[in-house]
């Protein structure tokens, strides 16, 4: 007796591989584009916290008689303004990693050889940590442009650029000059686009991360804030941070009052 059942037909190992590649292909291009929605939405909120901060420093100035917040008697001032204005965004008491506003959700790591003042404890090289969860940093992702403030062991003014203390109206560009700004803004490197180091300080040590037009948060005199890209002289260095000079022509931004 004849059976009437077909045989049936399964997929051959080279179709197979070929379905495995497409979906392989597919979940990279999903992947993809979720991480670029994600980095977008926490680029927004950074863009929303250093507006609420600009307007806070914005406020502090017009009750300290049109003066930027001027932190002196610190060693470090770029994260000192942050006591003085606070209160002009809500916050009270003492500082800590509730200060959500503070946070830039894309503040997930440092590199230990720009924070490290713990000499000669050996430097640890790039640290899984928000620069945000550190209360050196008085609990912030964000730094006011106060190089200016910066002073060497003897107490003697580095001359850097800067416009801590200065009268906000004196201030010649100022929808070019930085207020406020996200950390690797004045270094500079990105938590937003992260790159691998161009090469290495000592191999004893840690990677140089800095990196030249590595992109940043930062918000300008004006109120205004923008991503923009962060120029590097390379030529003097990994101890020239971008923070320490004003960019030359083509960027978007400048640290002096000028």
């Amino acid at each position: 007796m004849k059976s009437n059942s077909k045989a049936v037909k399964g997929f051959t190992l080279i179709e197979l591989l070929v379905v495995i590649a497409i979906i392989g292909i597919l979940v990279a291009l999903l992947l993809a584009v979720l991480g670029g929605a994600k980095a977008k939405a926490q680029r927004i909120v950074c863009v929303n916290n250093l507006r609420q901060i600009n307007l806070g420093v914005r406020m502090y100035s017009d009750d300290s008689n049109d003066k930027a917040p001027n932190p002196i008697g610190v060693s470090h001032p770029y994260d000192a303004y942050k006591e003085l204005m606070k209160s002009y965004v809500g916050l009270r008491g003492k500082s800590s990693e509730r200060d959500k506003v503070f946070a830039c959700l894309a503040d997930a790591f440092y590199f230990d050889y720009w924070l490290n003042f713990d000499y000669p404890k050996p430097l640890q090289g790039y640290v899984p940590e928000s620069v945000c969860s550190r209360s050196r940093s008085d609990y912030s992702s964000y730094l006011f442009n106060a190089g200016n403030l910066m002073t060497d062991r003897q107490g003697k003014n580095i001359s850097r650029p800067g416009i801590a203390g200065l009268s906000m109206s004196s201030i010649k560009h100022p929808a070019r000059t930085v207020l406020v700004a996200e950390v690797p803004a004045l270094i500079p490197f990105s938590w937003h686009q992260p790159q691998r180091p161009l090469y290495i300080i000592s191999t004893k040590y840690c990677p140089n991360a800095i990196f030249n037009n590595a992109m940043n948060v930062v918000s300008f005199v004006d109120g205004h804030v923008s991503y923009i890209k962060m120029y590097w002289n390379s030529a003097l260095g990994p101890a020239a941070v971008s923070g320490n000079y004003d960019p030359p022509d083509g960027y978007d931004y400048q640290w002096s009052p000028n």
